[in-house]
């Protein structure tokens, strides 16, 4: 048995739910989003929550991806979800012009970074015990997905040297530096 699968997830009372066969629409105060449901797998409301449930024992592995996209889905126009970027190296800095970031990264032109539709990106400045730290962008949106692939494709505008930690980091992720030359 899927043990996600079988947890039921809290609706607030300000989020309207709406089921058909192939999608999950939830709404709420931050926006709306929709969750495709997998083939064998079903959701009810009951009371004031969501479960989800299984046709049989081979959509055992669906049942729990359901489930935690639906609950994403639901903490996603509740509350939205954030991700910090940290930017680190002598130079390297971020300048917000509209619905764009540009970076200047070490390389030899400025890197222009699009968000996406639903992204917003607020810089700034945070006391942090990093050598070289510069600045941290805090990304947020409704989506998780959308907002992970985000900050994938930002990371990867400048990934962190193995040797210094230069680059594009996550905040909430440690990175372990080699030691150089000396050995230190």
């Amino acid at each position: 048995m899927s043990r996600v699968g079988k947890k039921t997830i809290t609706v607030p009372k300000d989020v309207k739910v709406s089921i058909t066969e192939t999608a999950l629409e939830v709404q709420g105060p931050k926006g709306k989003l929709t969750t495709p449901i997998p083939a064998g797998v079903t959701f009810k409301i009951e009371e004031s929550s969501l479960v989800a449930e299984r046709q049989g024992d081979e959509h055992a592995a669906l049942h729990g991806l359901a489930r935690a996209l639906a609950q994403n889905a639901v903490t996603g126009v509740t509350t939205g979800f954030t991700q910090d970027m940290d930017i680190v190296g002598v130079g390297y800095k971020a300048e917000l012009k509209g619905k764009s970031i540009v970076f200047a990264l070490g390389y030899s032109h400025p890197i222009e970074f699009n968000l996406p539709e639903g992204i917003s990106a607020k810089i700034e400045k945070v006391q942090k015990q990093i050598t070289q730290y510069q600045t941290t962008i805090t990304l947020s949106g409704i989506d998780k997905q959308l907002l992970g692939q985000t900050a994938a494709n930002m990371h990867n505008l400048r990934v962190p040297d193995a040797y210094k930690g230069k680059g594009v980091r996550y905040a909430n992720r440690t990175l372990k530096l080699k030691p150089g030359k000396t050995g230190k």
